[in-house]
C-alpha cells in the first residue's frame, strides 16, 4: 500500500510548511499544488488521483485543501472506494476505511463547506463595511493624481505617446490608461 499526499495551498504567498509537516511522516509520497480550491482545473490533484491503485491511499492534511464543498468530498470519496482506494485526513487521524471514519468524515464535509461559506460572507461583510466607510478597496493606485494628471496632459498635447509614458512609471500602458480613464471620470463636471 503506497500513502500519496495531496497538499494544496491557494497562492504563492501562502506556505505548505504546516502541511508538510503533518504528512511528510505519514505518507510516502507529497505533491503540492499551488491553486484556488475553486479552480475548475487540478493538474497536480488529478495527477495523484491518476496514480492511485487499488489498496494504496490519498492522504490529506485537511478536508479543505482538497475538495470544494462537502458534496465534492463525497462524491470523490464514493469514486475513490469503488476503485478500491482509501483516503485519510491527518488532521483527523482519520481513516475512511471503517463504517465510523466515513461517518465522521460525510459530518466533516459538510462542516468544512460550512467553515468555506462562512468565510465567504464574513469577507463581503468585511468589504461593504469598509466600502460604506469610503475606504478604497483593493491594491493602492500605482499613480498619484498629479502623475496622472501630468500623464494625460503629456498624451494630449503630443509631449509624448502613452507607451512612453507607461514605461516612464514601469507600469503597462493599458494601466495608465484605464488609471487616466477613472481619474478624467471622477472629475467634476
Amino acid at each position: 500500500m503506497k500513502k500519496i499526499a495531496y497538499l494544496r495551498v491557494s497562492t504563492a504567498e501562502q506556505n505548505p510548511d504546516r502541511q508538510i509537516e503533518g504528512l511528510k511522516h505519514i505518507a510516502d509520497e507529497l505533491h503540492i499544488e499551488t491553486l484556488s480550491a475553486v479552480a475548475r482545473h487540478r493538474p497536480v490533484y488529478d495527477r495523484v488521483i491518476g496514480r492511485l491503485r487499488r489498496g494504496d491511499m490519498l492522504v490529506v492534511w485537511a478536508l479543505d485543501r482538497a475538495y470544494r464543498s462537502a458534496k465534492d468530498a463525497l462524491i470523490e470519496l464514493d469514486a475513490l472506494r469503488e476503485r478500491g482506494v482509501y483516503f485519510q485526513i491527518a488532521n483527523l487521524d482519520l481513516d475512511t476505511t471503517t463504517p465510523h471514519g466515513r461517518f465522521i468524515y460525510t459530518i466533516m464535509s459538510g462542516a468544512s463547506q460550512y467553515e468555506r461559506e462562512m468565510l465567504i460572507e464574513r469577507t463581503k461583510e468585511g468589504i461593504a463595511a469598509a466600502r460604506a466607510q469610503g475606504k478604497r478597496i483593493g491594491r493602492p493606485p500605482k499613480l498619484t493624481q498629479i502623475q496622472l494628471f501630468d500623464a494625460h496632459h503629456r498624451i494630449v498635447t503630443g509631449q509624448a505617446t502613452r507607451v512612453q509614458i507607461a514605461a516612464e512609471y514601469k507600469i503597462a500602458p493599458w494601466s495608465l490608461t484605464r488609471a487616466i480613464k477613472r481619474s478624467v471620470e471622477a472629475l467634476p463636471n
